[in-house]
């Protein structure tokens, strides 16, 4: 609050720039989808795809490559399940019981290194996981460790007791300009949204360093928080939330469809760190109102 004081949304959603660029991304998005889309003699049947409504078959192969040697070996499990177990031990020592285990996220940690010890190997456990529920496999053994990533970046702390995710905002503002800031915090909260997913949770432990940035630099606060929103969203083009409904009704894959969404990041990218950049410069500093 004594950073940014109250900021409207007409400051920020609901600025005319926001909308330029929502109506920009909208016309581009439509235009990419309709140049990508496979004609009518490219167009895959499910029977051509081989996709099948009976439960699938799962068989377990040995490695025939070099490269899949980790698959079948309980290196990887065993490292896993020790730094989630020893995260759990040091949940349970230092909460109630009762409150550590009714910690959904406790919970689902706890589960997925049983399930994955008792499967011992990685293969092994991907491909119960797949028979179980083949639609989503990816996404429910990746979240958590999506999450495992989010707490690191927020609570290991290095040199002078600043956190990994204070070290790299310190870093990035330290090269900024008032020019370069949008494509600089751009660039920054695009290539985190790659490996922290998570807009809101992000938002919140780095929003004091950026918002304490734009004051610095004399950037529109409200801007600079469009400039993170906009940019944080680009990752999620390549595994957009819409995509596991479609992959559950239609039985596909998300390798069948991924190709399509890679394309439309790739396109989206330079457009929106440029219409970030460009559009910054029609908005002027103001200071923050903090109310009394």
């Amino acid at each position: 609050m004594q950073i940014t004081g109250v900021i409207p949304f007409e400051q920020t959603i609901f600025l005319w720039q926001s909308m330029v660029i929502a109506a920009v991304l909208i016309v581009v998005s439509m235009a990419i989808a309709l140049w990508s889309a496979p004609s009518a003699k490219q167009t895959l049947t499910a029977q051509a795809m081989d996709i099948s409504v009976d439960a699938p078959v799962v068989q377990v192969h040995k490695p025939d490559r070099p490269g899949e040697w980790l698959e079948y070996s309980p290196l990887i499990t065993l490292i896993v399940v020790a730094l989630g177990g020893g995260w759990l031990v040091r949940e349970f020592a230092t909460k109630d019981p009762i409150l550590a285990i009714s910690n959904l996220n406790t919970y689902n940690l706890l589960f997925l290194m049983v399930g994955a010890l008792l499967h011992w190997r990685p293969r092994n456990f991907l491909n119960a996981v797949a028979k179980a529920v083949p639609a989503t496999t990816g996404v429910l053994i990746q979240f958590p460790l999506y999450g495992g990533i989010a707490t690191i970046m927020t609570t290991a702390k290095g040199a002078g007791g600043l956190t990994v995710a204070d070290q790299i905002s310190h870093a990035f503002v330290a090269l900024t300009t008032h020019s370069t800031f949008p494509v600089a915090m751009g660039i920054y909260s695009a290539v985190l949204g790659f490996f922290i997913p998570s807009g809101g949770g992000k938002w919140i432990i780095e929003a004091p360093y950026v918002m304490q940035a734009a004051n610095d630099l004399k950037v529109h606060l409200g801007w600079a928080v469009q400039v993170y929103n906009t940019a944080e969203a680009l990752p999620n083009l390549i595994n957009p939330f819409w995509m596991l409904p479609l992959l559950g009704v239609l039985g596909l894959k998300a390798r069948d469809i991924v190709g399509f969404t890679c394309l439309q990041l790739i396109a989206h990218l330079p457009i929106v760190l440029f219409l970030l950049w460009l559009l910054a410069g029609t908005l002027t500093y103001m200071p923050p109102v903090v109310p009394g």
